[in-house]
């Protein structure tokens, strides 16, 4: 039996990867099914009316009373204009920021104030809504100036004569729907213009187009790579806005269908162990707004879709976001993904509750915080849901699974940890894939490796985003590339971008004492880096170390560099050891050893000079403490083995 479970252990991914039956959502119900099946606008009350006071009386009254003393101080709100300088800054200097904190934050205000006139339900909040609700209709562009086309036709402004819709058009579609069907009376009773210019201005900018332009999150693109998070994302709110401002039945139950279709698009090819390639940063846009539009469609269809819930691939979706934990701070960070990211607690709690997940129930209870009035700044619509789960929420036991070993076979990524349950000791994750992965970085092999839950070797990830980031000049910007990750320089070659550029021969296997995994990497080089194979194995043996080894064969050996980075000052040591001073925020300071063979490689230290307008995000995120350690090969051949061992000094 053991060597039975050993063998299927070093089972390629391949062999482990069974297809699921496609489309899930759009297979279920034909549209005249469908129409049956959705409750009528006009009938469809996903939570309490303004007028249902005794509906009301059971949202939470902590997290009501927060919003309030927050609209309190917006009442005097002075609604801005979005100038045009302000768009054309991402044509000009390449920032995006200065825009969006206009747009974001009109938004946050409208959702608060609407909040605080649902709970007190005195009008005194009606006439800043009103403003807030003309100010952004007047907008040429609900969206981002950053996610307008890069043409001269554009030369970043919006051509309002072709309306398209991006990620925060499709938010604020959410948030004036959400108003008419609260306030709708309210607004009536001041003029019939408000509301008419709500839906005048949505199925403008967001319906019709939606229906009948094909936008370019809703499939994979030309090069074959499925949909990311704005394909659910982007549904989650077009949902909202449809099911509740879309008097037309024939048309509404037409929009649910093509969402339906459009989310199988993303869901059909995502990976049946439930990876998410951009990361637990993006999971709350990607797998939870998946959730999102099934947790909706319930409420619009007394739970027509709730086998969903029961499906393996959306299961493993949902449990991906604590199977990428390190520590309660820290969490996987391939990619553009962040090293700390926000967790929406209540939204895990729910998605662990549908799926009957015991441990995503603890881990979404275990964020929970007290409310202070803020809404998340986008997916403005979970705050409905939290108002009315609280009692229970709060009542839900709290904790972190922190499994001894992750294995995703499908996204080629492996994490162990030296004990179930504790982010004590090491803690080690490395991955395959390749290199036209949503959100990208030239990072195949690449590894980390943490101790007591605190980074020792990093993913850098990825800093503030500019006109460059998602351009043709992405791969100017250093950690995106491979010479920036854990990995090797070969011949004078990085990895370059692109479905091709991939790992081979993934293996993997685990006991109580040891986890590791392997890859070839040779795939991820260019032809002219002459590499026949490149197999690296990283291995975690619980309580001692984690050692990575690569076993290379070259056609050439011109020269051979490895990379290693860290947040942690680095010293070289005697011959074969590098220190690593190892100061975490919390925690005791300890060294570190990096252990090689001096005979073959040596080292020399740089400190990464932060201070590009894309270097902005790392010091948030780093501080001004990043150093990566180049392990030169002395005398490369064509055939050799290049070992690291990292331990305790």
């Amino acid at each position: 039996m053991k060597r039975l479970i050993l063998w299927l252990s070093l089972l390629p991914v391949c062999a482990l990867s069974l297809a699921q039956p496609p489309n899930l959502l759009s297979g279920k119900y034909a549209p005249t099914a469908l129409k049956t099946v959705l409750i009528p606008q006009a009938q469809w009350t996903p939570f309490p009316r303004l007028n249902d006071r005794a509906g009301w009386a059971k949202a939470d009254p902590e997290m009501m009373q927060a919003f309030l003393k927050k609209a309190e101080s917006y009442q005097n709100y002075q609604w801005p204009s979005v100038p045009a300088t302000k768009s054309l800054l991402i044509e000009r200097t390449g920032d995006r920021n200065e825009y969006q904190a206009i747009s974001f934050q009109k938004r946050d205000v409208l959702g608060t104030l609407l909040l605080a006139e649902i709970y007190e339900n005195k009008g005194r909040f009606v006439d800043p809504i009103i403003d807030g609700v003309w100010s952004i209709c007047e907008e040429s562009f609900w969206g981002a100036s950053a996610h307008l086309p890069k043409s001269k036709d554009y030369a970043g402004l919006m051509d309002v004569s072709r309306p398209f819709v991006d990620l925060f058009a499709a938010e604020t579609a959410t948030y004036l729907a959400w108003v008419d069907y609260y306030l709708g009376e309210k607004l009536d009773a001041v003029s019939p213009q408000i509301r008419k210019r709500i839906y005048h201005e949505t199925n403008y900018r967001i319906f019709e187009p939606l229906m009948k332009q094909h936008h370019g999150w809703m499939s994979k693109n030309a090069n074959g790579r499925p949909p990311n998070n704005w394909n659910p994302w982007i549904c989650s709110n077009w949902l909202n806005a449809v099911l509740l401002l879309e008097k037309d039945e024939e048309k509404r139950t037409a929009s649910v269908h093509k969402l339906l279709t459009v989310l199988d698009e993303f869901v059909n090819p995502y990976p049946n162990d439930g990876g998410c390639d951009e990361g637990p940063s993006y999971w709350g846009a990607a797998a939870a707004s998946l959730y999102d539009n099934i947790a909706m469609l319930n409420l619009a269809s007394n739970n027509a879709f709730q086998y969903v819930y029961a499906d393996e691939k959306f299961r493993n979706m949902g449990k991906f976001i604590y199977r990428a934990q390190i520590s309660e701070n820290y969490f996987l960070n391939f990619a553009d993904a962040d090293p700390q990211p926000g967790m929406a607690a209540s939204m895990i709690y729910r998605y662990g509750t549908d799926i009957n997940d015991p441990d995503m129930v603890k881990f979404g209870a275990f964020y929970r915080k007290p409310s202070d009035g803020s809404l998340g700044r986008f997916h403005y619509f979970r705050n409905f849901y939290a108002l009315f789960n609280q009692d229970a929420y709060r009542k839900a036991p709290q904790g972190l699974p922190l499994p001894k070993d992750v294995w995703l076979p499908d996204l080629q990524v492996f994490a162990a940890r030296d004990q179930t349950g504790t982010t004590k000791g090491f803690y080690v994750a490395a991955k395959g894939g390749h290199n036209d992965e949503s959100h990208n970085h030239n990072d195949i092999g690449n590894y980390v490796v943490y101790y007591d839950g605190q980074p020792l070797l990093i993913d850098v990830g990825r800093g503030t985003y500019t006109a460059k980031t998602f351009s043709n000049k992405r791969y100017e910007i250093w950690y995106n590339c491979s010479n920036y990750h854990n990995l090797p320089t070969i011949n004078g070659q990085t990895q370059p971008p692109g479905s091709s550029f991939k790992a081979s021969q993934i293996l993997y296997k685990k006991d109580d004492l040891t986890t590791q995994f392997s890859a070839d990497i040779s795939k991820a080089y260019p032809a002219e880096a002459g590499v026949i194979t490149w197999q690296r194995t990283v291995r975690l043996n619980r309580g001692k170390n984690v050692q990575i080894g690569d076993v290379i064969k070259l056609k050439k050996a011109e020269s051979v560099t490895q990379h290693l980075m860290t947040s942690h000052l680095p010293e070289i040591g005697k011959n074969g050891e590098l220190i690593i001073h190892y100061k975490p925020a919390t925690g005791e300071a300890k060294d570190f050893v990096v252990r090689y063979d001096a005979r073959k490689m040596h080292p020399s230290i740089e400190k990464i000079k932060l201070t590009t307008p894309e270097d902005q995000g790392i010091l948030t995120k780093w501080g001004d403490t990043i150093y990566r350690i180049n392990f030169d090969v002395l005398k490369p051949k064509t055939s050799d083995n290049l070992d690291f061992t990292i331990a305790l000094k």
